[in-house]
């Protein structure tokens, strides 16, 4: 939002206003608000008609990130049950369209080609083995290498560095390792989603004399536009939610990036001039990488899906257009988990007051 205000030469708040968490920015002149999908998830149970809204824009639906596949099946229930003529478009760079077309009732697909920059692809992986990740464990040998593949990249290349990491703690031990700004001759910046917003905003600023390095995780792989990026050097590690059948329980799990994770981060060196990508893999081992990122809905713990079913008066998801369905066994176990906390009827049938507003707390289980 912030970058959409900026290019209207306008703050947040104006023709284009934002609603994420604990902040929002709107104003009687808003006409085009961009929120979470927890918070558009919040605004549909709460009104169901999503009256004032004409077009709803799903970015980047290739991340099949369970919220957003949860807000599609909601929205196009919606559609079909009460606002026919409400526009919904899913869009970005690198989906299965074929599939998300179908999903949409046949719409049509539309290219839109921007202006790009040719990136060149620099394959650097590590000269000995790394281990594999493990849980939330990343092999440090993998981060020692990513800190020298950044230097590497500032002696051969112009421009600032993105490096995406997979969380803030791998964030914060390759900026030890790179040392401070006269050390490397660069500033480095830190960007993740608990970074204040002060600090994003000096990221989105640009560059202001000097060279910067740009530590980030997968925030800035479609979330952020980095002024100033000529480089971007990519661990090819991300951070998804699983679910841990031993204890019953929802964790993070640091897992090898797809080839469409890989090829948005690699496009974030020529959005403005061309340049260069810094593989820490192997060219083989990315033919192997798997295409897209595994959909939430398959993989994660489906809690908190289960209790939005509910609210959404579907509670065993039958009714919803979903791109993948929920494992039935996954969905059973979290529909008994919510029935024994009384957040819903006994035998797997609808919110309760308390499920309703833990539903409305997504961070809440």
């Amino acid at each position: 939002a912030r970058r959409m205000a900026w290019l209207l030469g306008e703050r947040p708040g104006q023709r284009v206003g934002f609603t994420v968490r604990g902040e929002r920015a709107v104003s009687p002149s808003t006409v085009v608000e961009v929120v979470t999908t927890g918070v558009l998830l919040q605004r549909l149970q709460r009104d169901q008609e999503l009256a004032g809204v004409d077009v709803v824009i799903l970015d980047e639906c290739h991340e099949r990130h369970l919220d957003a596949d949860t807000a599609a099946a909601f929205l196009l229930d919606l559609r079909a049950a009460l606002r026919p003529e409400l526009r919904l478009v899913a869009a970005s760079a690198t989906t299965d369209a074929a599939g998300w077309s179908a999903l949409l009732g046949g719409a049509p697909v539309v290219t839109a080609r921007g202006v790009t920059h040719p990136v060149d692809v620099v394959w650097a992986p590590p000269a000995r083995p790394v281990r594999p990740p493990h849980g939330t464990r990343v092999d440090p040998a993998l981060l020692t290498h990513v800190a020298s593949v950044v230097r590497r990249a500032l002696a051969e290349r112009p421009g600032d560095v993105l490096v995406f990491l997979p969380g803030v703690g791998e964030i914060e031990r390759v900026a030890g390792q790179l040392g401070g700004t006269a050390d490397l001759g660069a500033e480095v910046l830190r960007v993740h989603g608990r970074a204040p917003a002060a600090v994003q905003d000096a990221v989105l600023a640009g560059p202001s004399g000097g060279r910067r390095v740009v530590l980030a995780t997968a925030v800035a792989e479609s979330s952020l536009t980095v002024p100033g990026v000529r480089v971007v050097v990519d661990a090819g590690l991300a951070r998804e939610p699983r679910t841990d059948h031993a204890r019953g329980l929802g964790a993070l799990a640091t897992v090898r990036v797809s080839r469409a994770g890989a090829e948005q981060r690699a496009g974030r060196a020529g959005r403005e001039a061309p340049g260069a990508v810094y593989r820490c893999w192997t060219e083989a081992d990315h033919g192997r990488l798997a295409r897209f990122p595994a959909p939430e809905i398959r993989v994660a713990d489906l809690t908190a899906f289960a209790l939005q079913a509910a609210c959404w008066g579907d509670p065993d998801a039958s009714g919803l257009a979903l791109l993948d369905p929920p494992p039935a066994g996954a969905l059973t176990a979290a529909r008994e988990v919510l029935a024994a906390i009384g957040a819903t009827e006994p035998g797997g049938g609808g919110a309760r007051g308390r499920g309703g507003r833990r539903s409305r707390r997504p961070n809440s289980w």
